[in-house]
């Protein structure tokens, strides 16, 4: 029975860091679409800061492109 429990856990383990990819493009779309939205449409924020929206934009496009690049490692 000790085993079973091993067995579980190590799956668990395996399975993590492609779930923590996941969440991770999961943010960057969210991001990605709500300062992009706010960049071309100024619905959330009302244009505050083009900078920043900008800026918001381009990391979270990394964020995703790594998060999927990470995960297609992973898979």
């Amino acid at each position: 029975m000790p085993n079973r429990g091993l067995a579980v856990q190590l799956l668990r383990m395996q399975r993590m860091p492609k779930m923590l990819c996941l969440a991770g493009m999961v943010i960057a779309i969210f991001v990605f679409a709500i300062f992009l939205s706010d960049l071309v449409l100024a619905v959330p924020f009302e244009k505050a800061s083009w900078g920043l929206d900008a800026s918001f934009v381009v990391c979270a496009a990394l964020l995703g492109y790594l998060s999927w690049s990470t995960f297609r490692e992973l898979s």
